[in-house]
């Protein structure tokens, strides 16, 4: 993404949503309708202190006069979010891409929402959308760690038509986790959105095994080239040009291969939309998508987000 995406939108509103997290509302400047966007887009927003950060949109896509997105502060993360809650204020212009959707919410019978914490945000957008007649009932299951940390709660317990919302505070304890076991035992006719902390969604994951992989959807905004403690650096080779490339602690195949002049489609870049499978011809992948299924391991890698347990990959690039 260029400069040359970005458009400059002012804050017109900062709202505190729960502790740790801020609403932002966003518009044009000359106050004019803004573009759509489906239910569970994101947008990609410059925070103040430079980088480029993602964020899902969590308003009603009806409305054409502002965006809204919801920012939990992360002292420990890359600092983009600190940036927003410490210097972001009612009247700044920011820059901000188009909306894009990785996490599109398909028509279906009925609808099982699991969201965790901020995960809440791209679901929001989905219940809001419906409005007053849902197009098929729904049911979220809505987990955090106590109430003052659940964003939207007030809006979320009031009375929905044809929806249903389950919320349970754990207290940060395991021991009092919530069961989604019941939900997701028995494949139904509903499609399942799941958004929120990545232990969530591996669980989410492994419970939903059984089910159609077409109607189980992830959304995440886990930076894929984010290092973890068993990271070492590697190798890819490009079967199709010879080419042998680097790739760093800190890095992800993807990053490489784009720097490397190697154009390759992605969108979520978390390992949740699938848009980036590419073709792996030799070596063992460490697999760290919420995509690919145990039969495709050992031929197929999401290059966002998964790594090599060797010394080098072979791709069908």
């Amino acid at each position: 993404m260029t400069d040359a995406d970005l458009q400059r939108l002012e804050i017109v509103a900062i709202d505190e949503v729960a502790n740790g997290i801020r609403a932002y509302t966003l518009a044009r400047p000359d106050r004019g309708e803004l573009p759509t966007f489906t239910p569970g887009a994101h947008l990609t927003l410059r925070v103040p202190d430079g980088p480029l950060r993602k964020y899902s949109l969590c308003g009603d896509p009806a409305e054409r006069a502002q965006w809204q997105i919801a920012v939990k502060r992360e002292d420990a993360g890359r600092g983009g979010s600190k940036a927003l809650h410490e210097r972001a204020r009612v009247g700044d212009l920011l820059e901000v891409s188009a909306p894009e959707n990785a996490f599109e919410l398909v028509d279906a019978p009925a609808y099982l929402f699991i969201a965790g914490g901020i995960g809440i945000t791209p679901i929001l957008s989905m219940i809001r959308s419906f409005g007053e007649d849902p197009p098929a009932p729904w049911t979220l299951v809505y987990l955090s760690r106590d109430a003052r940390s659940a964003a939207f709660l007030d809006e979320l317990r009031a009375p929905h038509p044809r929806g249903r919302v389950i919320v349970h505070h754990d207290g940060g304890d395991p021991a009092r986790a919530y069961d989604l076991w019941p939900h997701l035992e028995k494949p139904g006719r509903a499609h399942v959105y799941c958004c929120g902390p990545r232990p969530l969604m591996d669980a989410v994951r492994d419970m939903s095994g059984h089910w159609s992989p077409g109607r189980v959807h992830f959304e995440s905004f886990v930076d894929g080239a984010a290092a973890q403690p068993q990271d070492r650096p590697f190798t890819v080779r490009l079967a199709r040009s010879g080419a042998t490339l680097p790739v760093p602690v800190g890095r992800s195949i993807l990053q490489v291969l784009r720097e490397a002049g190697h154009a390759v489609p992605s969108s979520c870049e978390s390992g949740t939309c699938g848009s980036c499978r590419t073709g792996l011809l030799a070596g063992e992948a460490e697999h760290r998508d919420l995509v690919l299924f145990p039969d495709e391991h050992a031929t197929r890698i999401m290059v966002c987000v998964s790594r090599s347990r060797g010394d080098e990959l072979v791709l069908d690039l």
